[in-house]
């Protein structure tokens, strides 16, 4: 019995870390995704972003995040508590390595920062940035996260648990969370310049490099199968494994349905078949069933993914429409698809409830916009968000970092 509990304890661990290694993986993916939609004189400056991000993140989680998510007295209790010695406060010892669920959980952290990125690109400033980094993954994120996957009653008020709530691998608690922090900034940051025009017009502003976006939006899809079946938390079972083999086929079969909608809807709106919004698709796809994955059948998983790549396509419309400029449309494919997936979890998931997926969703969007807004506010008014009019215009690299992406063809001023 106890080499049996040995065997499984370290396949469930390994398989627990391989799908870390994924997720941590799809940091590059947003990188290249936002890298590609942005314009080439603010390349540098985005990539700067992403890889700063994530290292924040990794150290914020570490040092408070992971201890408001899920307990912990102090510091020197959470670090005894992911030693991987059995000494987590359980009654019962965890099937796998303790050190390995924090590995897990940091990477969702840094993939909910990643979402703001890509909103704020071309005009934010890059410290400014860096700063709300830090309060988003140490506090803002792990106290909703504590309110969901950690069980904890909001404010001592409502459980969500005990609503019928229900969020499998994070479409609201990782994406709409991220979403919502995002549009907190773009609201006060402002839509780029020439972005929309006085007679209401939105000036397409393209990306310098769709290659490089369409890589990362690949990477992003393969990341996935790590953020959805490393959710399910076990593969050491014939169980477990099939539980993970339905995941894997339900997020696959999403991304293409995703895919495929969003580049049909293009086709009878543009009369061209539109890649941004094909990308989108494929991402919205994936976002919609983040909230669901083991209890579709694969139609259902295809269409819920159709569905969300039908949604963004609209809302990335009705948001410039409102003059909320989102450059590479994250608010769209992450808020808006974020809570779709909450709410189509009912529809297979007997478990959860309408009314306790509303609440949750409410829940999450209020703490994260209310609390990004304020901190959003104290930045602006502390040191500045955004950019000088100049610095826009002749790209944040220079004005920023000091060097340009691609200096043999842009010159820095294309």
């Amino acid at each position: 019995m106890e080499v049996t509990f040995e065997l499984g304890y370290a396949l469930d661990t390994f398989y627990f870390l391989i799908c870390g290694a994924l997720v941590m993986w799809m940091a590059a993916g947003f990188t290249m995704l936002e890298a590609g939609l942005v314009r080439a004189k603010n390349t540098t400056e985005i990539l700067t972003k992403n890889v700063s991000l994530y290292a924040i993140s990794c150290i914020m989680y570490m040092i408070c995040g992971y201890s408001i998510m899920y307990g912990g007295d102090d510091f020197s209790l959470f670090l005894k508590d992911i030693t991987g010695d059995g000494a987590t406060g359980e009654a019962e010892p965890a099937t796998y390595a303790p050190s390995a669920d924090f590995f897990f959980q940091v990477v969702f952290v840094a993939t909910a920062m990643s979402i703001v990125s890509g909103a704020v690109a071309e005009r934010m400033k890059l410290w400014a940035f860096l700063a709300f980094a830090v309060v988003l993954t140490g506090f803002i994120y792990p106290m909703e996260g504590a309110w969901t996957w950690g069980g904890v009653d909001v404010f001592g008020m409502y459980n969500l648990g005990d609503l019928g709530f229900s969020d499998f691998a994070g479409s609201g608690i990782v994406h709409m969370a991220g979403a919502a922090a995002a549009l907190a900034g773009v609201l006060i940051l402002g839509a780029r310049k020439g972005k929309y025009g006085a007679d209401g017009r939105v000036n397409a502003i393209p990306g310098a490099n769709l290659p490089l976006a369409t890589l990362g939006t690949f990477i992003l899809w393969m990341g996935w199968f790590g953020f959805n079946g490393g959710s399910v938390l076990a593969t050491a079972t014939v169980e477990s494994a099939n539980s993970v083999a339905v995941v894997f086929m339900n997020t696959n079969a999403a991304a293409a349905g995703g895919l495929v909608a969003a580049l049909l809807l293009a086709r009878v709106l543009f009369g061209k078949a539109d890649l941004t919004m094909a990308l989108n698709g494929a991402l919205a796809g994936l976002v919609a069933i983040t909230a669901e994955p083991s209890t579709p059948s694969p139609l259902q998983a295809t269409l819920f993914g159709a569905l969300g790549g039908l949604l963004v396509v609209g809302s990335i419309i009705a948001l410039d429409k409102l003059k909320i400029d989102d450059p590479v449309g994250a608010i769209s494919v992450h808020g808006v698809v974020g809570l779709l997936g909450l709410l189509l979890v009912p529809v297979t998931n007997d478990g959860s409830s309408f009314s306790g997926q509303i609440i949750g969703a409410i829940t999450i969007f209020v703490w994260v916009f209310v609390t990004s807004l304020i901190v959003w506010l104290a930045l602006k008014a502390i040191m500045g968000i955004r950019v000088s009019e100049e610095d826009e215009f002749e790209g944040v690299d220079m004005s920023e970092c000091g060097l340009e992406a691609y200096p043999d063809f842009t010159g820095g001023r294309k």
